[in-house]
């Protein structure tokens, strides 16, 4: 029996023992990038710069214009004119902020547009919770 036992350890020691201890991962090596080639892209694609915009500080300009109004590469801005020149109902608009459901009229289009969008909110936050 001593002489099986030892042909086992031997085996064990030239066979198995070596491929436990040294085990190494055999993983394809990544390829080492060329010389003149800059980084690799990100998974969202090339890294963009910021570009920095100038902003406008001439005052007769920013009184007399609507900078940035002209998104072309040629002309100008459009020039702002008289508040006699422009329609009535612009001047009715609301730039305070949302209006309260409860002030709308309840016949109005939008009291009913914005009583669905709320609904529609509401419905889907409920969803969304857990269920049992």
């Amino acid at each position: 029996m001593s002489n099986l036992t030892a042909a086992f350890q031997m085996l064990r020691q030239r066979l198995i023992a070596p491929a436990i201890g040294n085990s190494t991962r055999c993983y394809a090596v990544k390829p080492a990038a060329p010389a003149g080639k800059k980084k690799k892209l990100g998974k969202l694609g090339p890294i963009m710069e910021k570009k920095i915009i100038p902003v406008e500080t001439d005052a007769n300009k920013l009184v007399n214009y609507v900078c940035g109004s002209n998104y072309l590469k040629t002309g100008e801005d459009v020039k702002i004119k008289p508040d006699a020149e422009y329609p009535d109902w612009l001047w009715s608009l609301n730039t305070q902020g949302i209006i309260p459901l409860d002030e709308l009229d309840p016949n109005s289009k939008q009291y009913w547009r914005r009583l669905r969008k709320m609904a529609l909110r509401r419905n889907n936050q409920l969803s969304k919770l857990k269920k049992f």
